[in-house]
């Protein structure tokens, strides 16, 4: 997997800009989508359900709107949920990952998005019925085609990445990853990035921290109440620098669209956690001392 793109260390995850968040105008995802390439955000994550379905156009528009080049950034998108919702005839819940309708929802993504190319198309979530070589047909049209330069998955386990890696490569994987679900550093998912080269990111990376209040939530607060002194940050970025410390290079992508917490996740990208720090905040959050 050599001559990767370059997505930057924090990436801008665009699903509360739209109808499932702030509901954000055309002017002010403009700004914002400017205020995050000023600021060194330069990759942004969408996926096709977001927003029922409508979150890509409205970026799209937004994206139309401003001056910046689009060499200059980085475009992510999802596909394979059929989601029930009023844009789509679905009785149920579902994946879809068909020949036909890969290609369809990647074209549909890129007039929605008003872009020739995605720098990254992912299949969102595995499904028990993919067949390899119908997903590989799909990717590697769109990818002759010029209309993805990588592919790659999300929430997939190692063993379902060798699956499609029988027919196609695969160079990344994006998953839920923070200090409260860690999961990910022992069942082998980050060990395959590692060993095979694959872009890691991470979706929620600040976790459970801010939304529940618990005894584990405890436990890290007080461990934080130290760090933040000793390093000057916040305790989001001190969760960030936690996650950027692994050895996989994780890109958090991070879902504020505050331009306060997004100007503090790119600073936290300066910290570099000592060791004993890292473990300190993993304990706390397991719980125990490591084995």
């Amino acid at each position: 997997m050599k001559n990767k793109i370059s997505y930057s260390k924090i990436i801008a995850g665009t699903m509360t800009w739209g109808s499932w968040g702030k509901n954000l105008t055309k002017k002010e995802m403009t700004d914002l989508f400017g205020y995050c390439f000023e600021n060194g955000i330069t990759t942004f994550d969408h996926a096709d359900i977001y927003g029922g379905y409508e979150n890509e156009e409205a970026f799209g528009n937004a994206f139309f709107q401003s001056s910046i080049p689009r060499e200059q950034v980085q475009l992510i998108t999802k596909c394979g949920i059929q989601y029930v919702c009023k844009a789509r005839d679905n009785n149920v819940k579902h994946y879809d990952y068909s020949k036909d309708y890969i290609v369809w929802s990647a074209e549909r993504s890129l007039s929605k998005l008003k872009t020739d190319y995605l720098d990254l198309f992912l299949l969102h979530r595995p499904s028990p019925l993919m067949q390899p070589d119908e997903i590989a047909e799909a990717i590697l049209y769109l990818q002759k085609e010029g209309k993805i330069r990588e592919f790659g998955v999300s929430n997939f386990s190692p063993s379902q990445i060798n699956l499609l890696e029988s027919a196609l490569p695969v160079t990344a994987n994006q998953v839920e990853f923070s200090l409260t679900s860690e999961k990910l550093m022992y069942d082998g998912t980050f060990d395959d990035c590692i060993i095979h080269n694959r872009t890691a990111m991470a979706w929620s990376p600040l976790g459970s921290y801010f939304r529940e209040d618990n005894k584990r939530r405890k436990r890290i607060k007080k461990v934080l109440k130290r760090l933040k002194k000793k390093y000057k940050a916040d305790s989001s970025q001190i969760l960030l620098a936690w996650i950027l410390k692994h050895p996989c290079h994780v890109h958090p992508v991070v879902g504020t669209t505050n331009k306060e917490r997004l100007m503090a996740s790119v600073r936290a990208t300066e910290i570099d956690l000592e060791l004993e720090d890292w473990f300190l905040l993993l304990v706390a959050s397991q719980g125990h001392k490591v084995p």
